[in-house]
């Protein structure tokens, strides 16, 4: 039996401080900065219709959306510096740091990249989450209040 119900889309936005460079690039963005971060967790589903329950009336609650990605994303990323395996030099220097948060990822840390890693870390989170009727519809990554990186799924 197909619903009728429409599917509905939430959004919830967590904040997180990493440092990062982007080696080949042109300009400032070649040497060490940080960022503040936010992200945004786009899911799709229908409305719980449960009368009396904790969720009647939601998609899902904005706290589970909170707590999967602190546990995937946020807490892996915040406070971290994210560096390139092939920013050799870095990584090597990085590593004389005791106790120093370094995240290696596959590729230059561009807010897009960075999306990219984020939204292929979540979907299949999501997608085991809550007996699978929810779907991951998009990960925005704001690497400035004015610069971002929108990715959903192929």
């Amino acid at each position: 039996m197909t619903s009728t119900q429409p599917t509905i889309s939430i959004t919830r936005r967590l904040e997180f401080d990493s440092g990062h460079r982007i080696p080949n690039h042109d300009g400032q963005c070649k040497h060490l900065h940080g960022h503040r971060y936010a992200i945004e967790v786009t899911l799709t589903g229908e409305v719980a219709d449960h009368p009396g329950k904790a969720d009647d009336g939601m998609v899902l609650d904005f706290g589970d959306i909170k707590k999967l990605t602190n546990q995937y994303i946020v807490e892996q990323w915040d406070h971290a510096f994210l560096v390139a395996k092939e920013d050799k030099g870095l990584v090597n220097f990085l590593a004389t740091l005791p106790n120093h948060k370094t995240v290696i990822m596959e590729h230059v840390p561009t807010v897009e990249n960075l999306a990219n890693v984020a939204f292929a870390i979540m979907q299949p989170v999501f997608a085991k989450a809550f007996g699978g009727r929810l779907q991951l519809s998009a990960i925005r990554l704001y690497e400035t209040p004015n610069c971002w990186a929108d990715v959903h799924p192929a």
